[in-house]
């Protein structure tokens, strides 16, 4: 208790230990969760001022399911949990290319947030920072690359993200729109995901 409290600087403020990359880490089952970010807010109440605090959750199986939640409480287990099952509930499907990266690149918006995410050949690994790279690490992407361009506010980079991940559409899908076989649409098109020759 004593050291939660030394860590506050004047006015109960803290310092900027949590900001950055994802401090925390769990598998549940086959669901890995991950912690983004977690601030402790104040609501000045008619006594003086009381604090909770606000949770940022990712979560994903690494196979192509991934979710993101945020949960606020008076204790940090508590926002955490709150955070898990809000994102658990609001799990999207998006698909992978060889179960390793995107099929195509995209972009992503939300509010300030902009961010861009690439396929990306083999051995590449995934290239990105902070709330991005939690999402494609939980996503199950091997090799990506991804930029953000706007604000570094995790809450929009996380929604931004989302949006690009959810134009995703694979060559199947893309098929069975234009009322056209797979071997079609992928026959003139060369994928910057696919190494070139000689490589």
């Amino acid at each position: 208790m004593a050291r939660g409290n030394e860590q506050r600087g004047e006015g109960g403020q803290r310092r900027g230990r949590d900001r950055g990359a994802p401090q925390e880490e769990r598998v549940d089952s086959d669901i890995v969760e991950k912690l983004v970010h977690i601030n402790r807010v104040a609501a000045t109440v008619k006594g003086g001022r009381r604090f909770s605090f606000a949770a940022l959750m990712v979560v994903g199986d690494q196979k192509g399911r991934v979710g993101f939640g945020h949960g606020k409480a008076r204790e940090v287990p508590e926002a955490i949990r709150k955070a898990t099952e809000e994102a658990k509930k609001s799990m999207i499907r998006v698909p992978l290319r060889e179960s390793r990266t995107l099929h195509h690149d995209g972009n992503g918006r939300w509010g300030a947030g902009k961010v861009m995410v690439r396929a990306a050949p083999p051995g590449t690994g995934v290239i990105a920072g902070g709330p991005m790279r939690a999402v494609l690490e939980t996503l199950g992407v091997q090799d990506v690359v991804g930029k953000s361009m706007g604000s570094s506010n995790p809450y929009n980079m996380v929604r931004a993200t989302f949006q690009a991940l959810k134009a995703q559409s694979s060559p199947r899908q893309v098929a069975n729109k234009r009322g056209k076989k797979v071997a079609d649409v992928l026959g003139r098109k060369a994928d910057g995901a696919t190494p070139a020759d000689g490589e």
